[in-house]
């Protein structure tokens, strides 16, 4: 995804001959600090272990939210009790022994919306326990999460981008292919503390 579009460059600070190839070069090295594949509101599925008396999963990617057709955030959610340790599900060995006794253990099963719920702003799920008391430990979560329109400091860090690259005699280049490269080679280098500042709100929590 580009973060600034052509009739954007001049609110930025850019000039309007400014290489779109730059800004498309800039807004990749964002996504990789980011880490995450675009800013965007994506879809996203993760396998998410609940610890012990838990019944609350934290998702790696927020905020949560619905796309521009009003689906989301939470597409699908499956949870499973795993072959767990003695003392490790909620209820203590009986709840182990109930969960085998069943055939709980390693079985998908797919919830409903009114089975769990969720926080859009810290990206937490929560999750009732099943009909038989049991806490699950597992949950498989399909969702979608991210921006549907770019965050302003998102912007100001890709026009910062730029201009530490064209400040740069090492990427004064024209071709596009080997400008983006440069910007790639010298990604440690543009992303000054100024950059770091604005985008760590937007930053991956965690890797599934």
């Amino acid at each position: 995804m580009v973060y600034l579009s052509a009739g954007e460059y001049g609110a930025y600070g850019l000039a309007d001959t400014t290489s779109g190839a730059q800004v498309a070069a800039a807004s990749a090295l964002i996504e990789s600090y980011c880490r995450r594949p675009g800013l965007d509101v994506e879809q996203y599925n993760e396998r998410l272990r609940l610890t012990a008396g838990s019944m609350t999963a934290r998702v790696s990617y927020g905020p949560l939210s619905a796309d521009a057709n009003g689906n989301g955030p939470v597409l699908s959610l499956k949870a499973r009790f795993a072959q767990g340790r003695r003392g490790e599900l909620a209820g203590g060995d009986f709840g182990l022994d109930v969960a085998r006794a069943f055939g709980l253990p390693g079985e998908w099963t797919q919830l409903q919306p009114g089975q769990y719920e969720w926080r859009t702003d810290t990206g937490e799920v929560m999750v009732y326990p099943s009909l038989l008391g049991l806490q699950f430990n597992e949950v498989e979560v399909t969702y979608l999460a991210g921006w549907l329109q770019v965050p302003e400091a998102v912007k100001y860090a890709c026009a910062q981008l730029v201009r530490n690259a064209q400040a740069m005699p090492a990427l004064n280049v024209k071709q596009s292919k080997v400008e983006r490269l440069s910007m790639e080679y010298f990604g440690a280098t543009l992303m000054d503390d100024t950059v770091k500042a604005l985008l760590n709100p937007y930053v991956a929590e965690r890797l599934g």
